[in-house]
């Protein structure tokens, strides 16, 4: 054993060893997500200044409400008096809908698909039967339904249910052709069956199938019948268990409908005929129709059309009845459209819809089966559609849909949310839409009028905005958890649209959906939109109250490409002298200072010979461009080819009102564009944003002749990079684009020694002669190496790609990193002071471009998990870097400035924050005329992941927004825009002791950092996940406070506080299953936030446990208390002579008493939590108070009725009692006592 020993050294004291702080220490180190503050020598620690008063107990995480379209519905069901609509989807959900604004959403938790739905008319409940044969009973008289009971089938399948109006025996139809009868209060079976073989005549070889419809005789209730699926029908006598009649056909059946006297019934068959059968002759049907067959001349049988799904039969008094039937179109309209078809008398109208019926329900005015229905309305579930057709207008019009179906009528590509809006903002956007909606309506109100609204408190101004694969985004109004559209934009209209293949050359990489929105960007306060589609296209919008005429759409087109050989252009024509732009890009024509800045002449070389260049992948609109009220363009700015290769996809997006600048990103770099001035003030990649330590002019460059793909590059959020894409297979060659640099070229380059300006023509000195000599050297060994190496590196790409070793990469990243260096010493943007530039002339010669395919360094497959390497390469950074992420604020430009200016903070998928300083102009006049200076100030910190959020705090902890302009109308009178045309004043510097008055907040994918500036020193860390990583971040207001929410492909929910990074809320939500949660997730204040459920639905959850306690009052009322309507009058003689209505006691024959108990293994019920239990949740007030007393009523009449009946036993077993005890007596009176 070796010992070691510290020698003892006079006159110094030895510290005290603390095996607690060790131990903390290990622990702190262990820890996979815990926060570290730190702080540099001399900084103040700022976490003993600002007080956070977010804690945990303000967080806790539920589901609000579901909007939308029920996505892939299955079943329907209506509730005549309740005004109560249900519809079940393949996915085991209810939804349930009121009145305007009143829904539910439910889901069994099987997940099975719901086939049939029926309503407890007027009884607050309703029966679900599942494809798992399952049947449950739902309580709908609490704000969230729950089940009472579940009865589930063991041995026979489920096809079809019947519940009588006011009776408590469910009627099943099973899948072998027996019936089976429910009681549904107590959710037992009968041991009442009627079995297939007892039904069907006894010399029948064959099984007649599963049973497709069951119904009692609307006269007789007595009478049952049943349909078979093999065409057979029989009217089944319930009290004499035996049936009464039987009727054939040769074709199979799908419905079957009554009429309201119950002396006919109609059935709709497979071939696509009608029969009408009296129930007395039940040999031959008193009528077969076809309804769109072709009659032949000769009187033979109509041909064979489409099977009739489905057939109903109603009456009215003041006229001829209505048929309705979905189905039965002839075979030989192809391609048609599903079609409903109202037969009325001698008409015939048919009703083509937009999806195929899935179900549709007559509404009638009684609920009796056995009066004059007086059909008002048809109900038509669709795929993707629910459509109303009033029945009392002529011409059937339908009726204008109050609820929020339209979500899906283009596929949602992005979302935003944005709660607590300027109060005047609903109203505006609502007053422009109203002009949108479509005149045609019927004037009758929405019949579906049951339920009331919810009590809530929320009266801040909620507004959601979703974009759509078509172009079109939509506005919606989502204040107190409804949801209204309020306006649709339609971008297509500003492209002129491809008729023929040949229009399309220019749309190769997008063949589907060219104008989908691909991201946008919009500030509330000045009602400006700014929107990027998948065609790399930005259009920026201004709100106006007014309408115009745009003669000409301003265009912008920008050549953005990425290079790495900056000043090594090639130039096959000799000698080429470039444009130089003034210092930090402030230059008076854009345009003539910048490259690829291209006007909208259209030349662009689209020759079949040649490689596409200067080409925009869309056509802007030529002729004038009528813009109604709304948001009008205002530019249009396009992305081009360049030389064969498509321009890259827009990863992000952001603009500034207040300062007229629009900037975006994408895998080649950056561009800021002024849409005041119409011009593009700066385009540069994201590897020129680096270091800029020295002044520098960048070079025009050509482009390139060769294109070789090495591998993706993150095209959407950096977070969205392993993800696959929703769109179709054609739209990914737009967003999984390939990259591939260039390397510097060989060939002499001539750099000036000095660096002149292009507009005083003075010169500055640049750099020492030792640094030159020094620089070409490197330059001169580092040619040779590369040179040398790249037939290697060519023959070795595919071997690297299988087996590389590490070697080979560090050796590969050695050399371009080198490369790198000697390159950025001349990519560097002139800043002066004093506004002059010091700028760099450059003479190139022509050179051979020599394209390089980078090997994929980090390669990255679709999943969900991923590994970053912890150093990253220049030259791995320059290929696969893209910019993620922008946040305009007043800032300090550089490391301990002394005066905030306007700033841009650029986040990278390569976890980079890299700041640029902007110049503005004076306002007025002057911002019309005078360029905005650019000054690039290099990286600021790297986190781990792509950046996806950036914000700043000041001194106390309060956010600091960036400024904007009011809104003002465009098209308003002059006086009017100088009224409202007053910038914001900018956030003034805190006034704080401290050196440090702001706080920049970064959220990347994998952790979030806290730094404190101008100091850009970093007070506080925290690491999010290190198995997976954030997909959507978000600086949000909670409770007067600020925090960050972080949603994680892993499914956990998370926020933290602010400044500290404090972990306040960790919740394993939702895993990641499908791309659409990822690009539609999002947060916003107050503790909301949303997310695209499915293609049609919108789930909005919050995060708040103020909001968790108050959402019961918040939700709609479902159930409310309404009489049942009266019977029909029966009147005298039917009274007397017993033809009204006959009834039946189910009780005494379905019961236990008269049938028995049912077989154990048939069946097997599971109570359910919808009972009292359930309604301990539902909501104050006068209707949960009547809805509670009437159930406690309920529970206590039915109490009341058991001890009747007990009573009563009792009294008979008293009665027996008496007279046996009397008949004893009378045995033995006269008998003497020897005589017994």
């Amino acid at each position: 054993m070796v010992v070691f020993s510290q020698p003892f050294v006079p006159g110094v004291k030895m510290k005290k060893f603390n095996i607690r702080k060790v131990l903390d220490g290990l622990t702190a180190a262990s820890s996979s997500s815990s926060s570290s503050a730190t702080a540099q020598p001399g900084s103040s620690r700022e976490n003993d200044v600002i007080q956070e008063t977010l804690q945990s107990d303000h967080f806790q995480l539920c589901k609000t409400v579901r909007h939308g379209f029920p996505y892939q519905p299955s079943s329907m069901a209506f509730d005549p008096v309740q005004k109560i609509l249900a519809v079940g989807t393949q996915t085991g959900a209810l939804r349930l809908f009121g009145c305007a604004g009143v829904e539910c959403y439910c889901q069994h938790e099987s997940g099975a698909a719901v086939i049939q739905l029926q309503f407890l008319i007027n009884e607050g409940a309703l029966v679900s039967a599942l494809a798992d044969d399952s049947i449950h009973l739902w309580n709908l008289r609490q704000k969230t339904p729950a089940i009472l009971h579940s009865l589930k089938f063991s041995r026979e399948r489920i096809t079809y249910c019947h519940l009588p109006f006011q009776s408590k025996w469910l009627y099943v139809g099973t899948e072998r052709g027996n019936i089976h009868i429910v009681n549904v209060e107590s959710f037992t079976l009968s041991g009442y069956v009627i079995m297939w073989n007892k039904a069907i005549e006894l010399s029948t070889k064959t099984h007649p199938g599963p049973v497709v419809h069951i119904s009692d005789n609307p006269m007789d209730e007595g009478k049952l019948l049943i349909g078979y699926e093999c065409g057979v029908v029989v009217l089944w006598d319930l009290k004499c268990k035996k049936a009464d009649c039987r009727y054939n056909y040769d074709e199979a059946i799908h419905s079957i409908a009554w009429h309201h006297e119950g002396k006919q019934f109609v059935c709709s068959h497979s071939d696509g005929s009608l029969t009408t059968w009296n129930i007395r002759i039940p040999a031959k049907s008193v009528q077969i129709i076809t309804p769109h067959g072709k009659q032949p001349k000769d009187g033979k049988k109509p041909e064979p059309c489409k099977p009739i799904l489905k057939v109903e039969y109603k009456t009215t008094r003041a006229g001829d009845p209505f048929m309705v039937l979905s189905g039965g179109l002839s075979y030989d309209t192809v391609g048609r459209r599903a079609c409903l078809t109202v037969m009325h008398g001698k008409s015939t109208t048919v009703l083509e819809m937009d999806y195929p019926i899935v179900d549709f329900l007559t509404l009638c005015e009684t609920p009796y089966p056995n009066d004059f229905q007086e059909p008002y309305a048809v109900v038509i579930l669709l795929e993707k559609d629910l459509v109303l057709i009033d029945l009392g207008q002529i011409g059937y019009p339908i009726f204008e849909n109050p609820y929020p179906l339209t979500i899906h009528e283009s596929p949602v590509t992005c979302c935003e949310y944005f709660v607590d809006c300027p109060a005047e903002l609903i109203p505006a956007l609502y007053s422009v839409g109203s002009r949108q909606k479509r005149q045609s309506y019927s004037k009758k109100e929405w019949p579906i009028s049951g339920g009331n609204w919810g009590q809530g408190t929320q009266s801040y101004p909620e507004i959601i905005i979703t974009g759509h694969a078509d172009g079109s985004i939509k506005f919606w109004d989502a204040s107190a958890l409804m949801l209204q559209v309020l306006y649709k934009l339609k971008t297509a209209k500003v492209f002129e649209r491809a008729r023929g293949k040949e229009e399309k050359a220019n749309t190769e990489i997008v063949e589907e959906d060219p104008f989908a929105i691909q991201t946008l960007s919009w500030c509330p306060e000045s009602r400006m939109l700014c929107v990027a589609g998948v065609s790399a296209h930005v259009i920026v919008y201004r709100f106006s109250k007014q309408e115009v005429t745009t003669v000409v759409v301003q265009l912008l087109e920008v050549r953005m490409q990425c290079e790495l050989n900056g000043g090594d252009s090639p130039d096959p024509g000799g000698e080429q002298t470039p444009t130089l732009p003034p210092p930090g890009g402030a230059s008076s024509s854009p345009q003539d200072s910048e490259p690829p800045a291209q006007p909208s002449t259209g030349s662009g070389n689209n020759s079949s010979d040649g490689p596409k260049d200067n080409i925009p992948c869309l056509q802007v609109r030529s002729a004038p461009l009528k813009q109604s009220p709304g948001y009008q363009v205002e530019l249009v700015i396009q992305l081009v080819w360049v030389s064969g290769e498509p321009p890259q996809p827009i990863t992000s997006l952001a603009f500034n009102s207040s300062y007229g600048l629009v900037v975006f990103g994408n895998s080649n770099g950056l561009a800021v564009v002024d849409y005041l001035q119409k011009a593009l003030l700066l385009h540069m990649g994201t590897s020129e944003l680096y270091s800029p330590a020295e002044p520098y002019q960048r070079q025009p460059r050509s482009p390139r002749k060769v294109r070789q793909p090495s591998g993706d590059i993150p095209t959407g959020k950096s977070c969205m990079s392993r993800l696959s894409n929703m769109y179709s297979e054609s739209v990914k060659k737009l967003l999984s684009s390939h990259f591939t640099t260039c390397d510097s070229n060989d060939g002499s380059n001539t750099t000036e020694d000095r660096c002149k300006s292009p507009t005083s023509g003075s010169t500055s000195p640049c750099n020492s002669d030792d640094e030159r000599k020094q620089k070409f050297i490197e330059k001169v060994k580092l040619k040779s190496r590369r040179f040398s190496k790249t037939v290697a590196n060519d023959f070795a790409k595919m071997s690297r790609k299988i087996n590389s070793s590490s070697e080979q990469k560090t050796d590969l990243a050695k050399e371009r990193s080198k490369q790198w260096r000697s390159v950025t010493c001349k990519k560097q943007i002139c800043c002066a002071s004093d506004g002059k530039a010091a700028g760099t002339a450059t003479t190139q010669k022509g050179a051979v471009c020599r394209t390089a395919s980078t090997p994929n360094l980090h390669a990255r497959d679709n999943s969900f998990t991923r590994s970053r390497s912890s150093s990253v390469t220049s030259i791995d950074r320059e290929s696969r870097e893209a910019i993620s992420s922008f946040h305009f604020c007043e800032s300090y430009p550089r490391k301990n400035d002394v005066a905030v200016g306007p700033c841009v903070l650029v986040g990278t998928t390569q976890g980079t924050v890299l700041m640029v300083a902007l110049s503005l102009p004076p306002g007025g006049d002057q911002r019309l005329q005078q360029p905005v200076g650019i000054s690039p100030c290099g990286s600021m910190v790297t986190l781990k992941g792509g950046i996806l959020t950036m914000a700043l705090l000041d001194a106390t902890g309060a956010l600091l927004p960036p400024a904007y302009e009011p809104w003002y109308d465009p098209n308003a009178s002059d006086e009017e825009k100088e009224k409202s045309r007053r910038r914001r004043p900018a956030s003034p510097p805190s006034s704080q002791d401290g050196p440090d008055p702001q706080f920049a907040v970064l959220c990347s994918e994998k952790q979030a950092k806290v730094v404190a500036m101008p100091s850009q020193t970093r007070i506080y860390k925290h690491n999010i996940t290190e198995t997976s990583f954030v997909l959507r971040a978000d600086v949000v207001q909670m409770g007067g406070a600020y925090c960050i929410a972080c949603f994680c492909a892993n499914g956990h929910i998370m926020t933290l506080s602010l400044p500290s990074l404090r972990p306040l809320l960790d919740v394993n939500y939702l895993p990641l299953t499908d791309m659409r949660i990822a690009r539609t997730f999002c947060f916003s204040n107050l503790g909301q936030a949303l997310y695209l459920t499915s293609p049609t639905e919108i789930q909005r959850i919050t995060y708040s446990q103020e909001t968790c306690d108050n959402r019961q009052e918040m939700l709609s009322e479902l159930f409310t208390p309404v009489e049942t309507p009266e019977a029909p009058n029966r009147g005298f003689f039917k009274g007397l002579f017993g033809g009204g209505a006959q009834s039946l006691d189910r009780e005494d024959l379905f019961g236990e008493t008269g049938a028995g108990k049912a077989s154990r293994s048939l069946a097997q019920h599971i109570p359910g939590q919808g009972g009292m239990e359930g309604m301990k949740g539902a909501a104050s007030g006068v209707v949960g108070d009547l809805a509670r007393a009437r159930i406690a009523l309920d529970e206590r009449g039915q109490k009341l009725g058991e001890l009747e009946d007990r009573t009563a036993a009792m009294m008979a077993s008293a009665d027996s009692f008496s007279k046996h005890a009397h008949d004893m007596m009378l045995k033995y009176k006269d008998k003497k006592w020897y005589q017994l």
